[in-house]
């Protein structure tokens, strides 16, 4: 399990982006069962307010539906009952995670990313858009 950096959110590549709903899904039901994700990678999200998670799986959304796909209303409701919150812009995205998804976590991630390209299982395009997203940042 993993949160992708906010910043990596819009170019993250499409199996990144189907699977990080999934991972969000995943993630709030075992919050709402087992009042905690039980991930040394994710667990982080107790931390905040739920209204960070629910930010971010909002986000995750946006981009899904901004790229064309169809994420099953079920599984936002489901989501949403979790957590019991609307999935919502409630924290500004500079605020989001503030303090966790950092230029250190964003590295990481980046990393991440680079190793599943490397192997094969990123495209080259999509590769492009997060070493472009970087090179902007140096």
């Amino acid at each position: 399990m993993r949160l992708w950096h906010k910043e990596l959110i819009d170019i993250l590549p499409s199996d990144q982006l189907i699977g990080q709903w999934r991972e969000c899904s995943l993630i709030a039901k075992s919050i709402a069962v087992n009042g905690t994700p039980n991930h040394i990678l994710v667990n982080k999200v107790l931390d905040y307010p739920k209204e960070h998670f629910a930010t971010y799986c909002y986000e995750v959304l946006w981009w899904m539906v901004n790229r064309g796909y169809s994420p099953s209303s079920a599984t936002k409701m489901a989501m949403e009952d979790h957590l019991g919150l609307k999935l919502s812009p409630y924290i500004e995205h500079d605020l989001l995670f503030d303090g966790w998804h950092n230029d250190r976590y964003l590295y990481q991630c980046v990393s991440n990313l680079e190793e599943k390209f490397d192997c094969g299982g990123i495209p080259d395009f999509e590769w492009q858009l997060i070493e472009n997203f970087m090179l902007e940042r140096l």
